[in-house]
């Protein structure tokens, strides 16, 4: 396997009025829009499955509008994480897992669970969270991230917790949360929040060479890993020229 397909690169969801001035085509009809997105990025972060139920009929219908190889992380429903008792969360969990998630098969990429920027770190409870977390469902493998954003998570006692249950922290670049980076994880998940609207590739030259250099160091080498990159938020409408721009620095550096 190539560094470039262990790394999917893609944005938060696929429905977003700017981009249809700037990266859909005039005109392309709303429901060729998730399609259009599949082919020229290989991942999809879905934001909406964190506040609306979808059903399996929903999952079945996304994996067959897109390429073999596209994937799609799902962040899990808000019932699950915003709590304030987050061991209680079992009900909840269960069910948004069996929403009808399976049907994606291999499409289906990391599960997000994101915590509320005021969830402060309390080891036993958050412990208790992460037991009821499921190694997979219908004998799908699932691959679980957290999206901590308490500075209360830069903590030495939290990456060890989260290790021990197969957990994988997500890094982003944004100033407004902790920026926890895991050399020892299995795989990455980068959440890039700092596209700027006159950058017409939402992120300078420099920076997105600089990720690309550290996205091929963690694809390659000796034990290849996996790594999820998504532009999330900053200048939005920026966020699929930055995917792009860095799926191209990626295939070329590939080549040489």
């Amino acid at each position: 396997m190539s560094a470039t397909t262990r790394a999917r690169v893609g944005v938060g969801g696929w429905t977003y009025e700017p981009w249809r001035d700037n990266f859909y085509p005039a005109g392309l009809p709303h429901a060729r829009e998730l399609r259009f997105a599949s082919e020229r990025l290989t991942a999809v972060e879905v934001n909406g499955t964190f506040y609306s139920t979808f059903g399996p009929a929903t999952f079945a219908k996304w994996r067959d509008e897109t390429p073999d190889g596209f994937v799609f992380c799902l962040k899990a429903h808000r019932s699950t994480t915003n709590r304030r008792e987050l061991a209680t969360a079992g009900e909840a969990i269960d069910r948004f897992l069996a929403s009808g998630l399976a049907q994606l098969g291999p499409k289906l990429g990391p599960i997000l669970w994101q915590f509320m920027p005021t969830k402060q770190f309390a080891a036993e409870d958050f412990e208790g969270f992460l037991k009821l977390l499921p190694p997979s469902i219908d004998g799908l493998p699932l691959r679980h991230v957290l999206d901590v954003r308490h500075p209360s998570f830069e903590n030495a006692d939290y990456l060890p917790l989260a290790r021990r249950y197969g957990c994988v922290t997500v890094h982003t670049d944004s100033p407004k949360y902790p920026n926890i980076a895991d050399q020892d994880a299995p795989f990455a998940y980068l959440r890039l929040m700092r596209s700027e609207a006159e950058c017409a590739t939402g992120y300078p030259a420099a920076s997105l060479a600089a990720w690309t250099a550290g996205i091929r160091a963690w694809t390659q080498g000796a034990h290849p890993r996996d790594a999820f990159v998504f532009f999330i938020n900053g200048a939005k409408e920026r966020a699929p020229a930055a995917a792009m721009a860095l799926l191209e620095r990626l295939r070329t550096a590939e080549q040489e």
